[in-house]
């Protein structure tokens, strides 16, 4: 069985939490001054059709951090842009390599390149979903606040493919999640149907103020995704009332900390002094990035759990 990471719904909770715990011991040993060689003769192949800076730099630093190598293939110098299939790309690279890593727009995309490869195949980006960040999100929680089982997140903005990889985790890591977003952008129906019928104590709001009362953390995240034409005017308009500002923070509970995945724009979705404030840990959440995913390598490459 190949052990693909496509999304946080389809890989158990024991498996989730494994990963988790082997990126923790991973990051301890490393300040230690430790070294690790559990991917040594392993070989990853990076695959953009969108471009990146900490999804690319984190998981080529982790790679070799674990005594393996790394190939960065990007759409304009392989001939995945140039229309060959997605099929033909994972059968050839499956003879290559020892795991895929794929930063696409298109779900469809990333299952046809899992259903094709015979190595594991990792979704380091869709338009749908960033299951990689999630996972570096939930360490870095835990981090600072301890378990998120039965912590409150609130997350205020556009309910984009971030927002939808936080439901999966609120279902995958049993938290609350209150999600205020104005109804145009409201997240994908599917997986909020999904989560429902897990049990999960996720709920949409336009109403932000409600949605973060009682919130052991306030996530946001950019008005304008990496590749979208979307800079319309009445796009920001409606994601205005949504900005995290020390107001919105105060509604949460003192001790609240603050997220965003980055890129980030000062005066758009948060304020400066919230961004780089003392509740705000971004850079932690951006550097467990690199932790967490070489524990996501280990489980994908070694089936360590």
């Amino acid at each position: 069985m190949v052990n693909h990471f496509l999304d946080l719904d389809v890989v158990s909770k024991p498996d989730l939490r494994a990963m988790l715990d082997k990126a923790a011991a991973l990051k301890s040993d490393l300040k230690a001054g430790g070294s690790n060689s559990s991917l040594s003769g392993k070989t990853l192949a990076l695959l953009f059709e969108k471009p990146s800076t900490r999804t690319r730099v984190s998981f080529e630093v982790g790679m070799r951090q674990l005594g393996g190598d790394v190939i960065v293939l990007e759409r304009e110098t392989t001939q995945f842009g140039r229309g060959e299939t997605v099929a033909d790309t994972a059968r050839v690279l499956s003879r290559y390599v020892d795991a895929i890593m794929i930063r696409t727009t298109a779900e469809s995309k990333l299952l046809e390149l899992a259903e094709h490869a015979t190595i594991p195949v990792i979704n380091g980006l869709t338009d749908r979903t960033h299951p990689c960040q999630l996972m570096a999100d939930v360490m870095t929680f835990e981090e600072h606040k301890g378990p998120i089982k039965g912590k409150k997140i609130a997350w205020s903005g556009d309910g984009n493919n971030m927002a939808a990889s936080w439901i999966h985790a609120a279902v995958q890591f049993d938290f609350e999640l209150a999600i205020a977003a104005p109804a145009e952008l409201s997240p994908d129906a599917e997986i909020l149907k999904w989560a429902q019928e897990q049990g999960a104590k996720v709920s949409v709001t336009s109403d932000v103020e409600a949605a973060v009362d009682g919130a052991d953390c306030v996530v946001t995240d950019t008005w304008v995704s990496m590749g979208d034409q979307d800079e319309s005017s009445d796009r920001h308009n409606l994601l205005q009332a949504y900005q995290v500002d020390q107001r919105l923070m105060d509604g949460a509970n003192k001790d609240a900390i603050f997220m965003h995945c980055l890129p980030a724009y000062r005066g758009r979705e948060v304020t400066a002094d919230i961004l780089d404030g003392p509740q705000s840990v971004i850079w932690d959440e951006a550097e467990n990035r690199l932790h967490a995913q070489k524990g996501i390598l280990n489980w994908c490459m070694n089936g360590e759990n």
